[in-house]
């Protein structure tokens, strides 16, 4: 195993095999992987928001699902990773608390983030192979460059690969 590259909220980053890309506390937030399994070029982004062009302060493009897997592909495709060949997985989009006025379908950001991710991956052609979002629990990721599996880890829940 390489070297392990953080990733923040509202931050996106890149590597090459073997190193692995993670990101904790994706609670409503998302964390979407992109791989290029000929090339072995990952991307991790955390993104806590699905529009940037709903927020006036939006200099910070990776914190939105629309900009930041815009930013993400854009930075592969620069270090080499073949379009055609690219991936996603995703993971988080989690309700993580009850809002008594929030009962009305639509209102729940991890939701949100999780449609605007799913169609921002579309518009941009790259198949979504495999997911872990919803629920209520927070979640931690790890994407192994080597391998393209990415790892979700929950407090009091078993780990899994997806």
């Amino acid at each position: 195993m390489g070297q392990v590259i953080k990733v923040g909220m509202a931050d996106l980053n890149i590597c090459k095999s073997p190193d692995v890309l993670t990101t904790i506390g994706l609670g409503s937030c998302i964390g979407i992987a992109l791989y290029d399994p000929t090339t072995k070029i990952s991307g991790l982004a955390h993104i806590m928001l699905p529009d940037s062009t709903q927020i006036r302060n939006n200099s910070n493009i990776a914190k939105f699902a629309d900009t930041g897997i815009q930013k993400l592909y854009d930075d592969m495709i620069k270090a080499g990773a073949n379009r055609s060949k690219l991936v996603a997985k995703i993971a988080g989009g989690a309700k993580m608390f009850e809002l008594s006025n929030a009962s009305s379908p639509g209102t729940n950001i991890g939701e949100k983030n999780a449609i605007a991710s799913r169609a921002k991956l579309k518009a941009l052609g790259i198949p979504l192979i495999a997911e872990d979002t919803g629920l209520n629990f927070g979640r931690t990721v790890e994407l192994y460059s080597e391998t393209g599996q990415f790892l979700i880890k929950s407090v009091g829940r078993q780990e899994k690969y997806i």
